[in-house]
């Protein structure tokens, strides 16, 4: 370990703990510790991890903001939903559907992500931010329109644009299915998603994002987001690094889709707009740009906190707003980050002298 690069060491120590928590989440609900309500939230709270780690590369790492991020989250959901009912019979095993669904979803994401990226990545500042935002809803709005159903005969898909269509349109046959009701959205979907497969998606994902970040690619991101005319005069193609950036987290954040909608029987795309795309930001935000440890916790805490305080009623979003206020503060409070070195030195003294 004395060897090691420093960055190095800390990764290390991110993954044995990534694995410790899941050993231990595990073990408790194996002896019936946890709670319904409690392990019902493990799911989502791997995938919004996953989602926050995936925009802090946008983010932190790229320097770029987007505000669609959701969408592509709902890009996956679908696309892995679609994908794992379609193969129902085809995969019997849940853990190969469920690898399956992830895989279309990230790449379902990564190709809109490639596509939206073209001319979005030409921009900068607030326009990117306002031309992500409005393909996050154009995205969402698209899933309402559609209609599909799976029989023998393959995929049987519908967009209903103007409303006047049903799923009788389809030509399923008495045998087939129907997998997305328009503005119903999901229904009857299996669900699949497990709190193992969203550690391991979250171990994948954090070590994609740093390997990229510590790679020639990365270095070169992180210098286009440093100074863009320094970068562009030493020889680096701009746009061909944000776009694997880019294209990336968009990947990612399907995944993270993919696994959130085969965890619940009935989905609608509604669950994906701006609303959602700004909590992913908080947690970045708070979790501190381009700090993944820091955005795995803070995605934790922040999702589990309004739940933790339902029992508040009326007043538990007033406290959920004072406690992202208080953060945001001390977070960006030198004297609190001295303060905290100063705990940290005498704590590690103190070890030190035992």
């Amino acid at each position: 370990m004395k060897n090691l690069k420093p960055h190095t060491k800390h990764n290390i120590v991110t993954f044995a703990g990534l694995a410790l928590v899941w050993i231990i989440v595990s073990v408790m609900r194996g002896q019936g510790v946890l709670g319904r309500s409690t392990t019902g939230l493990l799911v989502p709270i791997c995938c919004y991890v996953v989602m926050a780690l995936s925009l802090n590369l946008t983010v932190g790492i790229m320097g770029e903001l987007s505000l669609g991020h959701a969408g592509f989250m709902g890009i996956g959901a679908f696309s892995g939903i679609i994908a794992s009912q379609s193969l129902l019979n085809i995969i019997p095993s849940v853990p190969l559907r469920l690898i399956t669904a992830m895989l279309v979803g990230a790449i379902f994401a990564g190709i809109f992500g490639f596509l939206i990226g073209i001319p979005v990545l030409r921009l900068r500042g607030d326009y990117l931010a306002i031309v992500t935002l409005a393909f996050g809803e154009i995205i969402k709005e698209l899933i309402t329109c559609l209609l599909v159903g799976v029989d023998e005969h393959g995929l049987h898909m519908i967009f209903n644009y103007r409303g006047l269509k049903n799923v009788d349109d389809l030509g399923l046959s008495p045998t087939g299915q129907v997998i997305i009701k328009g503005a119903q959205g999901a229904t009857g979907t299996q669900p699949i998603a497990s709190f193992t497969a969203g550690m391991l998606l979250i171990m994948v994902t954090l070590f994609i994002i740093l390997n990229l970040i510590y790679s020639r690619t990365g270095r070169a991101i992180m210098a286009i987001r440093d100074n863009r005319i320094a970068a562009e005069s030493v020889g680096i193609d701009i746009t061909k690094h944000k776009m694997i950036a880019f294209v990336m987290s968009a990947a990612m954040a399907g995944a993270a889709g993919a696994l959130y909608g085969l965890n619940y029987s009935n989905l609608v795309a509604a669950k994906f707009d701006f609303n959602t795309s700004i909590l992913v930001l908080v947690f970045v935000v708070l979790g501190g740009l381009g700090n993944m440890r820091g955005s795995i916790i803070a995605a934790v805490l922040l999702y589990v906190l309004p739940e933790a305080l339902r029992g508040m009623h009326d007043y538990r979003m007033l406290i959920y707003a004072i406690v992202l206020i208080v953060v945001m503060l001390t977070t960006n409070s030198p004297v609190a980050r001295n303060l905290f070195s100063r705990w940290f030195r005498f704590g590690k003294k103190g070890e030190e002298d035992a």
